[in-house]
């Protein structure tokens, strides 16, 4: 396993939407090692998720999981997933806001505001078919990584533009809210 280097933002691989993943593909040792090593540089890095493009990697695939996270030390646990080829379908036009972070955007938080009910189905890294219906946490995790396969960054959800912060100044101001 190795810790891959991490695409910030402004590199062009960030902006452009993921290739599918052929399912004949999924048991390949190329994509097996992909997964182990996206799952050891978020832990690394203390990533609550990380996506394929985030490593330089225009493939949908992503990763999540949250325990004890010291980036997120208030959020609930989630346990560890893998997701390629994810859909989400959104269960609720009632959002949820939560401060949100970025491994490719180091250094800033902003507060978004996402559907907090959804609906997500993807093949684990077995290639088999699965279904899970998430809310708060968990739901805005899996929108965030999954938003990174169709090119977009958190920021670009930002609709209140006094909600982002260095990441000094989000903890001195923000933390609490």
């Amino acid at each position: 396993m190795a810790i891959l280097k991490i695409a910030e933002l402004g590199n062009p691989v960030l902006r452009k939407r993921a290739a599918e993943v052929d399912s004949h593909d999924i048991s390949s040792p190329q994509m097996q090692s992909l997964i182990d090593d996206m799952i050891e540089t978020m832990h690394e890095y203390e990533g609550a998720g990380l996506a394929a493009p985030q490593v330089h990697c225009s493939q949908r695939v992503v990763v999540f999981e949250s325990q004890d996270n010291p980036r997120y030390p208030a959020a609930s646990d989630i346990p560890l997933t893998v997701a390629i080829n994810p859909e989400i379908e959104v269960l609720t036009s009632d959002l949820e806001g939560m401060w949100e972070g970025c491994l490719s955007v180091p250094g800033l938080r902003a507060y978004v505001e996402r559907p907090g009910r959804i609906r997500f189905s993807a093949l684990d890294r077995r290639g088999e078919r699965f279904e899970q219906e998430l809310e708060g946490f968990s739901a805005v995790v899996t929108q965030h990584e999954c938003d990174h396969l169709d090119g977009l960054l958190f920021i670009d959800r930002i609709e209140c533009k006094e909600k982002l912060a260095f990441l000094p100044e989000y903890r001195k101001y923000h933390l609490d809210s």
